[in-house]
């Protein structure tokens, strides 16, 4: 039997949907476990932190920290989803302008929540101010929905590589300034992709016909 549009329109939702939501609930489940715990790291998150300590010097630091910079809270969720919108909706595509919007704000907001929720302590050799809330990484959170975003978007490989180049430092350089566990970057990264693909699945389609329509206005 042969699938109607609107069979196979849920279809294309489901997959997404059920992707993002366990990535999603991994992201979330890890920190669970993480609480259960008593939030002490794992083995993994020691022997790392250790190879961190023995390898700081000044050639890392100056990356390590523009990209702290560059993923802070007000930059990645406020100035870059304003930009990304301001971009989609001038290109015509409001739909893609809204998607990026929402699981951005969204994603930044239940970061925060869960933050509060777990209180998971910070490393002991931190090199930033910061107070606790590690887990999960907030920068590689914003990091992992904007990249997602602008890869489901564009449907370019270039662009989903580049995108995962730049989580993968985001997480390096958050373990290197002993701001997070190697964990938290790791809840962080499925937490922030698990929503942006929860986000995008409702509103696929209807950007896809933005989107071809933009490409052939005379059809």
């Amino acid at each position: 039997m042969e699938q109607t549009p609107a069979q196979a329109a849920r279809i294309q939702r489901r997959w997404p949907l059920i992707s993002g939501g366990v990535a999603f609930l991994l992201g979330a489940g890890l920190g669970a476990v993480l609480l259960i715990r008593g939030n002490s790291p794992f083995e993994a998150d020691a022997e790392w932190m250790d190879e961190i300590l023995e390898h700081r010097s000044a050639v890392w630091d100056v990356p390590s920290y523009v990209l702290n910079y560059v993923g802070t809270g007000w930059l990645a969720t406020t100035i870059s989803v304003a930009l990304v919108a301001f971009l989609f909706f001038v290109l015509k595509r409001r739909w893609t302008a809204l998607y990026a919007l929402i699981a951005i704000a969204l994603s930044a907001a239940i970061v925060q929540a869960l933050k509060i929720a777990f209180g998971r302590q910070r490393p002991e050799d931190i090199l930033l101010p910061l107070d606790n809330g590690s887990f999960p990484s907030g920068h590689v959170a914003n990091a992992a929905t904007l990249m997602t975003v602008l890869a489901v978007v564009t449907w370019r490989i270039w662009v989903a590589a580049l995108g995962a180049v730049y989580v993968v430092l985001m997480a390096v350089s958050r373990t290197y300034l002993g701001a997070h566990w190697v964990t938290d970057t790791i809840g962080g990264l499925l937490i922030g992709a698990g929503i942006a693909i929860i986000i995008w699945a409702p509103l696929a389609r209807r950007m896809q016909t933005e989107r071809d329509r933009v490409a052939s206005p005379d059809s």
